[in-house]
């Protein structure tokens, strides 16, 4: 056992071309051991006597004894040999050696030789044959230890400079490990859906390719139980599950217009949760009524799976068709098709699973999951509709971040909610119907990331927006006549002051609104970098100055704002959507760009409101 998983690892990890004759002398070995099987079995076992004027391929021809048998040993022994000595690349006087020493048997039985002169022509045939292999195989030795001994230092030198994951991850696709799970399992099914609708047509006594419809759905309950009967089973219907994934992420990234490399994990996503869920339910292992029963069900929750991960694809899509304002109608129409259909594909499925079974665990999660998904539809379409609502009046709305802030709170609430809840539900299975390590180690990793992350950010988030609101509002304000005195922009989105604006303990003005998307990252000046929230209550000042150092009457540019030491510093760990606001808001400052993009188009829908 650990000499064959010793061979194994080295195969695994021997370049394509040494891998290649790694086959190419495995199947010149097999073919030498199949042409000894077979002269072994027909000097023994198989009768020329009794095969008098027969006939060879349907046709009669050459009045001797047995001619269909002794015609096809020898074109099998032919067809063996010349594939023996192709594979191992003998062109010498000995390859037509080889060839008589497979025909000898043959002869033996032709000229009906006595059994035991037969025996003893196949023991000389096979000690001929074997002797060959060892020879050739002594002569690649060379080959193979320098093979076996690069392997070895090239192995050794990734592990140790890159890791195992990086040696892992290049074997799995050097040897493409996936495509041969794919062709084995579907080499495997297309044999056994031959044989299955051969004996269908035997059993009904008829000539027609086609089945009806009770045999065609018993043949395909039949293929897909046994496409799942053991470990090495599922792996290949995980690889086959992953090209279908794969290809219908491709497909809809191509349909809403996405170029996010990210979104291309489905073909990764899909295949993983479907293994990790027959583990997990232990499929290979259970009867085959029971495996079909159970691998129905997991593809529920696949399906429900795979369909949240297309919303996380549709999601930013739809967020920035509104926030950029596009007003073409095809460019929208994809994105929202895509989400009305993953509103009502959970429906319907929820509908047909609740029409046909009883409430339980199963049930319950499935349902669990389809709510949420069209929760978090219903949020991303409410957004979708703020986001374009700003756009269309083209003024400056301070409120929409509160209202958006709103909803994707609510959303990410619900969706807490479902999580905790679920928990509940997987530990109900595990202690009540069916308990497993696996599943256990799954039910911590979503109490991890589910629920413990998702609040730990949720809070973090929340405190960091109370703050940012507690800094805005601690800062001065100037409105009406005040505001048409200056003669300036605001240094963040460059567009005019309308209504009111904000001043920093530094003089400069900004709109609430883009200085408080800049406070949830830092709590300095855009323009100098100074403390804006200082803790000291801040005097009035007779005159200060604006952006370009334009001095409002009545107001000391020079007065002195004292900093406090021990402001409170926030929590700047902020997550990369944040960061990724800001900084368009700033660069879409710098172009200069005089067009109202709205507050919606400053900063991506997955910022701090998540």
């Amino acid at each position: 056992m650990s000499q064959g998983i010793f061979v194994s690892s080295i195969v695994l990890t021997l370049s394509q071309r040494s891998l290649f004759k790694f086959y190419m002398y495995s199947s010149a070995f097999l073919l030498a051991a199949t042409s000894v099987l077979v002269n072994y079995y027909a000097a023994l076992h198989m009768d020329f006597s009794g095969a008098y004027n027969t006939s060879a391929f349907g046709v009669d021809f050459l009045p001797l004894k047995g001619p269909s048998l002794w015609m096809a040993l020898i074109v099998l022994q032919l067809t063996f040999g010349i594939g023996y000595i192709s594979l191992l690349q003998i062109h010498s006087v000995y390859s037509q050696l080889i060839i008589l020493d497979l025909l000898v048997p043959v002869i033996g039985l032709i000229t009906e030789l006595p059994v035991h002169i037969r025996e003893t022509l196949v023991f000389i045939s096979s000690l001929i044959l074997t002797l060959n292999t060892v020879f050739v195989l002594a002569v690649k030795l060379k080959w193979f230890y320098y093979s076996a001994r690069y392997v070895f230092l090239l192995v050794r030198h990734m592990y140790r400079i890159y890791g195992l994951q990086l040696l892992v991850e290049d074997t799995w696709k050097r040897i493409r490990f996936p495509d041969i799970l794919r062709v084995f399992w579907l080499t495997r099914i297309t044999a056994q859906a031959t044989v299955l609708m051969y004996i269908l047509r035997l059993a009904n006594d008829t000539d027609s390719i086609f089945l009806s419809w009770d045999d065609f759905w018993d043949l395909v309950c039949s293929l897909i139980i046994s496409g799942c009967d053991s470990t090495l089973t599922v792996l290949g219907m995980s690889a086959v599950i992953s090209l279908v994934a794969h290809y219908l992420g491709l497909g809809i990234l191509a349909f809403i217009g996405s170029t996010e490399e990210d979104d291309r994990r489905l073909g990764l996503v899909a295949p993983v949760l479907f293994f990790i869920l027959a583990l997990q339910t232990g499929l290979s292992g259970l009867r085959p009524e029971e495996r079909l029963i159970r691998l129905s069900r997991n593809m529920c929750l696949l399906l429900t799976a795979v369909l949240h991960f297309i919303h996380g694809m549709t999601d930013p899509v739809l967020m920035s068709l509104s926030a950029s304002h596009v007003s073409s109608v095809r460019r929208h129409f994809p994105v929202l098709f895509v989400s009305a259909s993953l509103f009502v594909l959970p429906i319907l499925l929820s509908y047909v699973l609740w029409h046909h079974y009883a409430l339980n665990t199963w049930l319950f999660a499935v349902t669990a999951f389809c709510v949420e998904l069209c929760l978090k539809v219903i949020v991303s379409l409410t957004v979708y509709t703020l986001f374009m609502i700003d756009g269309y009046y083209n003024v400056l709305w301070e409120k929409l971040d509160d209202y958006v802030y709103y909803v994707r709170s609510t959303g990410n609430i619900i969706e807490f909610i479902f999580g905790v809840v679920m928990f509940g539900n997987g530990a109900y299975t595990m202690m009540f119907e069916s308990g497993s390590k696996i599943r256990a180690c799954m039910m911590c990793l979503h109490a991890y990331f589910n629920i413990y992350l998702q609040a730990k950010n949720g809070w973090r988030t929340f405190m960091n927006r109370r703050t940012a609101v507690k800094k805005i509002n601690s800062l001065p304000e100037i409105k009406g006549s005040r505001l048409q005195e200056i003669d300036d922009v605001c240094a963040i989105c460059y567009h005019e002051f309308t209504t009111s604006a904000r001043i920093t303990p530094c003089n400069h003005y900004f709109h609430a609104l883009c200085l408080r998307k800049w406070l949830y990252i830092q709590d300095t000046c855009p323009m100098c970098h100074q403390k804006v929230y200082i803790e000291e209550e801040i005097k009035d000042s007779s005159e200060a100055s604006n952006n370009n150092g334009f001095l409002v009457p009545n107001e000391n540019p020079e007065e002195v704002i004292l900093e406090a030491a021990a402001a409170a510093e926030p929590d700047r760990e902020l997550n990369a959507a944040d960061s990724t606001d800001c900084d368009d808001s700033v660069e879409t400052g710098r172009d200069g760009g005089s067009q109202h993009m709205g507050p919606a188009a400053e900063e991506l829908v997955n910022d701090d409101t998540d």
